[in-house]
């Protein structure tokens, strides 16, 4: 009778290249199991990686939509609370201030005007609003306050109708001073252009052309700083003059608030916009998983017990090494 045999040093060579192949297969089940993904994508795509690539350039695009929509909501959110705060912010004065004028009051004038004045030191914080980083009321320069601080505009503007004669040469000068692009534009803005376009899905982008510099908010800028300017004593011990004033301060107010719920109206349609848009994009990105997932992924149970058999394996090769590493003439005998 013939026999085969292997010497020690083939069967520890052949153990060794036994244990390696079953300790790569482990490292490869163990993937799978915890990835939910094939390890050999070649054979779960039968040699075709053209639908595989096209869902994961997919998958990415998805990414950077999401990453825009959610910049563009907390922008846009950050925008919606800042008008709302500025909308607020007449919550009676500009009718004060036209009440005032007509009962032509000392002490109701000097007390409307001084909630004016607290109020325009909250209103331009409120458009140097910072949200993340960015101060939303700056257009493409977001990393610069859009305004300076409320005393250097009032500074400013004292030094503006130093020549004013009546309330009427101070409105006048104020009006026009606003309006001309050498005016605020120049010298008080210091933001830039309005926000560009987020690109919030395919073909699809969202604009916020909302700035510090919008013509609605500048007349309620006007409006308090006024208010502001007759608190600080401008036509002081004048009735008629600062009455005519605090009335042109009210008008104003008024009709940047009624503007500025226009603006937040606007804003609002955006975030609508973004929502819709995030809530598509979230779909689709759900689909193209579940297509890959389909082509490419791992089922559970199978790797589960595949990676038992082997780790069963690799025990029963550990044990059969340990005993033969004990084998003696002696122990035999």
């Amino acid at each position: 009778m013939n026999y085969l045999s292997v010497g020690d040093m083939a069967l520890n060579f052949q153990m060794r290249r036994h244990s390696a192949a079953l300790d790569t297969r482990l490292a490869s089940l163990t993937r799978e199991v915890t990835s939910g993904v094939k390890s050999d994508l070649g054979t779960a795509v039968a040699g075709d990686f053209s639908a595989l690539t096209a869902i994961n350039r997919s998958l990415r695009l998805f990414d950077a939509f999401a990453l825009a929509t959610s910049e563009a909501r907390q922008y846009t959110e950050a925008m919606q609370s800042s008008l709302e705060r500025v909308a607020n912010l007449d919550d009676g004065v500009s009718m004060a201030l036209m009440s005032a004028a007509t009962t032509a009051s000392k002490t109701m004038i000097d007390t409307t005007v001084a909630s004016a004045a607290e109020k325009f030191d909250a209103l331009i914080a409120t458009l140097n609003t910072n949200s993340v980083g960015r101060y939303i009321f700056a257009g493409d320069s977001g990393d610069t306050p859009p305004l300076p601080d409320s005393e250097t505009i009032l500074v400013s503007l004292s030094t503006e109708i130093a020549g004013a004669t009546s309330a009427t040469d101070v409105l006048m000068t104020l009006d026009v001073w606003f309006d001309d692009p050498a005016g605020f534009s120049a010298i008080f803005y210091q933001g830039g252009e309005a926000r560009g376009k987020f690109h919030i899905a395919e073909s699809e982008t969202a604009t916020i052309d909302v700035t510090a510099e919008d013509p609605r908010i500048k007349d309620t800028i006007k409006g308090y700083a006024i208010g502001a300017l007759l608190d600080r004593g401008l036509f002081d011990g004048d009735l008629v003059q600062r009455s005519a004033l605090a009335k042109g301060a009210g008008e104003r107010i008024h009709s940047g608030s009624l503007s500025t719920v226009e603006l937040a109206a606007k804003v609002g349609s955006v975030e609508g916009k973004i929502a819709s848009a995030a809530t598509r994009n979230d779909a689709e990105r759900a689909s193209l998983e579940i297509a890959r997932t389909t082509l490419i992924g791992a089922d559970p149970y199978e790797s589960a017990t595949a990676l038992e058999a082997v780790r069963s394996q690799i025990e029963t090769l550990y044990l059969l090494t340990s005993r033969l590493s004990n084998l003696s003439m002696t122990g035999y005998m």
